[in-house]
């Protein structure tokens, strides 16, 4: 049996696993699960690997979440989709639009599967996921108890919600729900978004913009390995950020509700030179500062490595220190990230 990780994270890093086992119904996910735990064995959940950075080899059971599914119900005002956990992300937001349903279309081209979008609440180009989500279905798993929580109970903040705290490694995603408003509302407050005409833009544009956008920007993981974002866009207090503008004005920054700003992450490591510099295998995408690729048979040291790097250039230079979006797998759990780089 092959028990390299390889092919199941994106960033192509070659580490191995004690146990791997791919699962297409919650009643398989929650055996795999308590077999590891009666084994003595950590257990981990991955959709498609898209977000994670193993350490070190993993020394438990890494079950892949392949549950499918997609049911479409409407209401007046709102279409209704109840997603299984296990679905490809982009796929979903094509074939959503396919049938005519807007919403999800500035999240085009996100990598991962559906049943992660609720975990990191993923967001791009003015959308969030908290927007548009209704309700995330979970098992517990220790007892097979099903649960949902509606939106609201999922605590969802930027790249952060109750599942990276008290339900991590208490409950799996098995389905999410969606509603999208039949009235569609276009959000176009970012990059080539902004030179469409919200009077006249179809769903489909928006949805050809974010795509051109991205391609344009991002590697292609099957090419060069990456996890995408690597770091999240930092939130300072306006104070701070009017003291950082009134050294760098060019600085792009995004008012958030509750006062504070939103500064561009790959714009700060941009202004520290840093494209393209690589460290063992690891590299500084040049297109786009924001992303780290496995150049050339990338270790995870080579990749931590570089992000220490670059925080420490951008702190330097800034006073801002950013933090990884990507979760760092240790060798029987996940690690605090920030520690890792520090």
């Amino acid at each position: 049996m092959n028990l390299s990780l390889k092919p199941w994270n994106t960033f192509g890093i070659d580490r191995r696993a004690e146990r791997i086992i791919r699962i297409d119904a919650a009643e398989q996910l929650l055996d795999a699960w308590q077999h590891a735990i009666a084994d003595g064995l950590p257990a981990i959940i991955l959709g498609e690997g898209s977000n994670i950075l193993f350490l070190e080899d993993y020394a438990g059971a890494v079950i892949i979440n392949r549950i499918k599914g997609i049911e479409i119900n409407e209401t007046p005002d709102a279409w209704l989709l109840h997603v299984g956990a296990g679905e490809n992300w982009h796929q979903l937001v094509s074939l959503a639009l396919e049938k005519g349903i807007a919403g999800l279309e500035n999240l085009a081209l996100i990598p991962g599967c559906a049943g992660s979008s609720p975990i990191q609440n993923i967001g791009a180009y003015g959308v969030e996921l908290k927007q548009v989500c209704d309700y995330v279905d979970c098992i517990e798993l220790a007892t097979g108890t099903t649960k949902r929580l509606m939106a609201d109970e999922c605590r969802f903040g930027y790249r952060d919600s109750i599942f990276k705290h008290e339900y991590q490694d208490r409950y799996a995603i098995v389905a999410v729900g969606f509603r999208l408003a039949k009235k569609w509302q276009p959000v176009l407050s970012y990059g080539d978004l902004t030179r469409l005409d919200p009077a006249t833009v179809t769903p489909r544009q928006v949805f050809d913009a974010v795509c051109q956008m991205r391609k344009s920007k991002l590697p292609d993981p099957k090419v060069n390995g990456n996890a995408g974002s690597f770091f999240k866009n930092p939130v300072i207090s306006a104070a701070r950020a009017d003291a950082l503008l009134a050294q760098f004005p060019n600085a792009p920054h995004y008012p958030q509700p509750g006062g504070e700003v939103k500064l561009a992450a790959g714009w700060l490591i941009d202004q520290c030179q840093l494209k393209g510099t690589a460290m063992g295998g690891a590299a500084v995408h040049r297109h786009q500062a924001l992303v780290l690729i496995n150049e050339n048979h990338a270790t995870s040291g080579d990749v931590v490595g570089l992000a220490r790097y670059i925080r420490q250039q951008v702190g330097e230079k800034f006073d801002v220190w950013l933090e990884p979006e990507v979760r760092f797998m240790g060798k029987t759990g996940e690690v605090n990230a920030v520690e890792a780089i520090s």
